[in-house]
């Protein structure tokens, strides 16, 4: 018997193989919906399985809240140093040069915020020792809160009069930006803008080889009740996910035409990282779920430091 299940994910590129149909299941008919936006799965009827995000799915394991079934399968995962940015004039060229400066980030207890605050811990900079303000990136951003009850008036506030947090950073109101992704102009040859740390790769390096993985920011979820009905679903869609990330590795090393250098990028990932990067599952990942429900803690959005068996129970059992 085949079950159907319907999967958001965004529009992850490894995940071609999988949405094409190149990677299937006899026991999973997985339909794939690539969304732009991240919706609670536990209130999105069109779905039974779906991307989310880390620190609210560890949010609402704190809460004691149902629903949901975290797969240890990081969808999403990369390093956050690349993430601070400032303007291409600014005198700021280390991130223990960000104490005491006027700092935006795009939403407090997102999960990638988290972890680039965490690497400014490392060098010093806790959340204590800045000044924070939470926007929308640029005009074309929705307004919305992006505090999410994490403000702390002196300390962690709203960007003034809702204005694009590029703006401020352009006139030098604010010192430097964390966003997830590049701002529209950021790739031309003269944007005004740069990233905080100029050799970032080897930044992000140095971090792997202190803390041994690379972070994780989105997770695959699934509903509770799915789960209850068929257990052995859970690793077989993070199987599929693992393969279509097998298969689209191996084509994009033969077909690496697509940007003229992606070749050497290729080849410096498997000279710096060890091929279980990528690794799913709870074993390879728990020293990176431990370390994240510790900055959730001491960042102050979580009251206490989560286990790894509170926040995947299911798979914990199995082990």
């Amino acid at each position: 018997m085949t079950i159907a299940l319907r999967l958001a994910v965004r529009d992850w590129d490894y995940l071609t193989p999988l949405a094409l149909g190149d990677v299937r299941s006899s026991r999973l008919e997985l339909i794939v919906d690539r969304v732009g936006t991240l919706s609670d799965l536990r209130d999105d009827e069109a779905h039974d399985a779906a991307e989310m995000s880390f620190s609210r799915y560890t949010s609402m394991c704190a809460d004691g809240e149902g629903g949901v079934v975290g797969i240890p399968n990081f969808i999403m995962r990369g390093f956050r140093h690349r993430c601070v940015i400032t303007r291409s004039d600014s005198p700021i060229t280390r991130f223990d040069q960000l104490a005491g400066k006027r700092i935006g980030v795009t939403g407090w207890r997102d999960s990638g915020n988290t972890w680039t605050r965490a690497a400014l811990r490392r060098e010093g900079v806790g959340v204590e020792d800045a000044y924070w303000y939470a926007g929308r990136l640029t005009a074309a951003h929705p307004i919305v809160d992006r505090l999410d009850g994490f403000g702390r008036p002196g300390r962690i506030d709203a960007v003034p009069g809702e204005r694009p947090m590029m703006e401020l950073l352009g006139e030098g109101w604010l010192d430097a930006v964390f966003t997830p992704f590049m701002p529209d102009g950021f790739f031309g040859r003269i944007s005004g803008f740069r990233q905080v740390l100029a050799d970032f790769r080897g930044a992000e390096r140095d971090y792997f080889n202190g803390v041994g993985y690379v972070p994780g920011m989105h997770l695959v979820g699934i509903k509770s009740e799915i789960v209850e009905e068929h257990p052995w679903i859970t690793q077989e869609l993070s199987d599929l996910i693992d393969e279509s990330q097998r298969m689209w590795t191996a084509k994009r090393r033969k077909y690496a035409d697509t940007s003229p250098w992606v070749i050497d990028e290729l080849l410096q990932v498997a000279r710096d990282l060890p091929e279980s990067w990528n690794d799913s599952g709870l074993a390879a990942n728990t020293a990176m779920i431990n370390a994240f429900a510790e900055e959730l803690h001491v960042q102050g959005i979580l009251s206490r430091r989560l286990t790894v068996e509170e926040l995947f129970p299911f798979f914990a059992a199995q082990v």
